[in-house]
Formats: C-alpha cells, sequence, structure tokens
C-alpha cells in the first residue's frame, strides 16, 4: 500500500488525522499498530485495523508506518479512540492532542471535519446576561429507599413566568452540553423564548432501569421535582397553559423524553429526544405502543439522531411510526454520532423549534 509522504509528514508535524476532501487519515509508527474505534465500528465490537504502508520516515528504522482512513461526511464530528487487540484495551491517539471526556471513565480523541465547527451557541459570550444556576438536594422517594439526589435549577434573566425544560441526564447536559450557555445565548439572540431547566441527575447504575419507560420515575418527577422547581422559579401556571412544558433526553433519556411527554402531555406537551433507544433485543419499549395507540396526539416532538451511530435506522422506524400517526414530529439527522458533543451542537435547533420567540 502506498501513501503519499506528505502525508505521513503532515500527520508527524501537525497531528491526526490528515484530512482531504472527505477522506480522513490516520496515521501510526510502531513495529505493529492498534486498531481503530469509534460509532462507525460500534467501538470495539468490530475495530478496523490499520494497513501497514512500504514507506517510512526514517531509513533503516524498525519501525514502520501504518494508516487507516475514513471517508466521512464534510460536515462530521467523529470521536475514536485507539485499541490494542492483544490486551484489549482502548487507549489514547498520540498524535492527536484533541480528547474529551466519554463519560464512562475515560477519554475519546475527536476531530471536525472541514465544513464544521462547534456550535457558537455553546461558547461563553461575555455580552450576554447569564442565568442563575442552583444546586438542590432532593428525596429519591420512588426511586431509591432513604436516598437524596443533587439537582440543578436553571431562572432566565428575565422577569415574567417562563415554561420549564425537565432533562434527563441533566449533570451531563450542564456539563458536557454546555445547555444552560447554550440557552442565554439563544434568549439573547432573540432564537427562543425564555424557558427555566430542571436538570436532573441520574441514578448511576440505576440509570436504565429508571429511563426505560419507568413510571416511578415519573413519580418522582411529580412528587419532588416539579413542587421544587414551582417554589424557586416563575413557571407558567400550567393549568392556565396546559402543555407548555418540555422534557429532554438522549439515548435512554431520550426514550424516557419521550415517554414522559406521552403519558403527562397535560404537562410536557414539547419533547426533545436525541438519539434514542426504542427497542431492545428486538422488544420495543412501552413508548412505542403508546404512539402505536396515538396517545397524546397533540405533541410537539423534535428528534435527531447521527448519521454516524447505531441506533440511526430504529430513530429513522418511530420517526416514520410518528408521521404515520399524524404526530407533530420534526426530525433531523446531524452528522455525527452518539456522543454529547454532537448532541450538543445540534440541540439548539430542537429548541428553537418548540420553544420559539412569542409573537
Amino acid at each position: 500500500m502506498s501513501l503519499s509522504q506528505d502525508t505521513i509528514q503532515r500527520a508527524k508535524e501537525f497531528g491526526n488525522p490528515v484530512v482531504r476532501g472527505d477522506r480522513a487519515t490516520l496515521i501510526w509508527e510502531g513495529k505493529t499498530a492498534p486498531h481503530l474505534i469509534s460509532d462507525l465500528s460500534h467501538w470495539e465490537a468490530n475495530p478496523k485495523p490499520f494497513k501497514r504502508l512500504g514507506s517510512t520516515l526514517t531509513p533503516a528504522s524498525p519501525k514502520s508506518i501504518w494508516s487507516a482512513s475514513l471517508n466521512l461526511p464534510r460536515d462530521a464530528y467523529l470521536e475514536y479512540a485507539l485499541y490494542d487487540p492483544v490486551s484489549q484495551k482502548r487507549f489514547p491517539d498520540p498524535l492527536n492532542r484533541k480528547s474529551v471526556n466519554n463519560g464512562v471513565g475515560s477519554r475519546n480523541n475527536f476531530f471536525y471535519m472541514p465544513e464544521t465547527m462547534p456550535s457558537p451557541f455553546s461558547m461563553r459570550r461575555a455580552d450576554v446576561h447569564v442565568g442563575a444556576l442552583s444546586a438542590h438536594r432532593v428525596d429519591t422517594w420512588t426511586l431509591q429507599d432513604y436516598g437524596e439526589r443533587d439537582i440543578w435549577l436553571y431562572k432566565p434573566p428575565v422577569k415574567e413566568a417562563v415554561p420549564l425544560l425537565v432533562v434527563y441526564d441533566g449533570y451531563d447536559y450542564l456539563n458536557r452540553g454546555r445547555l444552560a450557555t447554550i440557552v442565554d445565548n439563544l434568549i439573547a439572540d432573540q432564537r427562543i423564548r425564555p424557558i427555566a431547566i430542571a436538570f436532573l441527575q441520574n441514578g448511576k447504575t440505576r440509570r436504565a432501569l429508571e429511563y426505560a419507560c419507568s413510571d416511578a420515575t415519573l413519580a418522582w418527577l411529580d412528587h419532588e421535582i416539579l413542587p421544587l422547581a414551582r417554589k424557586k422559579l416563575n413557571l407558567l401556571d400550567i393549568q392556565e397553559n396546559p402543555g407548555a412544558y418540555g422534557v429532554l433526553g438522549a439515548s435512554f433519556g431520550g426514550l424516557m423524553a419521550l415517554y414522559t411527554g406521552l403519558r403527562m402531555p397535560e404537562l410536557f406537551g414539547n419533547v426533545l429526544s436525541q438519539s434514542a433507544v426504542f427497542e431492545m433485543d428486538g422488544r420495543d419499549f412501552a413508548a412505542v405502543d403508546l404512539i402505536r395507540h396515538k396517545h397524546a396526539p397533540h405533541l410537539n416532538l423534535w428528534m435527531d439522531a447521527g448519521k454516524l451511530e447505531w441506533l440511526l435506522d430504529d430513530n429513522r422506524r418511530i420517526h416514520a411510526l410518528l408521521q404515520a400517526n399524524e404526530y407533530n414530529v420534526a426530525y433531523r439527522e446531524f452528522s455525527g454520532g452518539h456522543n454529547y458533543t454532537a448532541w450538543r451542537d445540534d440541540l439548539w435547533r430542537g429548541l428553537a423549534t418548540l420553544f420559539p420567540v412569542l409573537d
């Protein structure tokens, strides 16, 4: 296999990957080479091996040059790691200094293709009024006996009463997703009406149990979270504005967001579901059955999913089912995978769709 010396030199000088057009090439130098893992390979499920090249940078060097190339949309964002097939452990790319917390105790390398960039709404701006964040401890009630959990409330920098957005996996959306900053900027730019936010912490090892269409989670939300939010925030009267609140989540949280809207439409008439999980081992979750029965038909829905992730086909399936049952659903596919950076960069579109500025 041949690869230009220029590509090899650029990788060693400026780092991985070397991008030309829609092709991203990563270089490795060593006696042996690792594998490349990412959403494209379902991570460790199908690692992509590096290929050995016929040229080296140093004559008579015992090390070889290896490469792995990916064809990607020109507006793609991709996270990846290197994987040792012998030890079966992942490790960072020494030729890429850009890394991000992957939420499962490690870090992924990342890169943007040339026709995209981080969302400007996720960047803190000095000229924008900032909403107030407050931390609270709440009883876990139906979720866990004799427990408490952290939640965070966001109050927008306005005086009038506003709708509430409940966010599952709130700690991740607050920190990795920069949601408070995004909302500050969208309000300042008059792209959305002001909203308040309740960032809910998940149960960590209990997360799947709590988010797989759990009525216990809905009871906790109704009994603990909403009374606190009404007390601490200036919210719209939901009796006078039925369905004015919203709910957001990603992955299992995206499933739980949709289930929340379907089961509590009188409160949560606006649902933002990102890269949601809708089935497991061939069996649909209860939210899908509610859609088939046209439950809560007046919901306003936003769905998005990554073109590079394994859940894309299932999100397409549920989008088609929602359309067939005449739900008001907006759907978008972004050029990314299953991660908070991709969700962060696309989220402003869903917020602008479901919480537009009032005339």
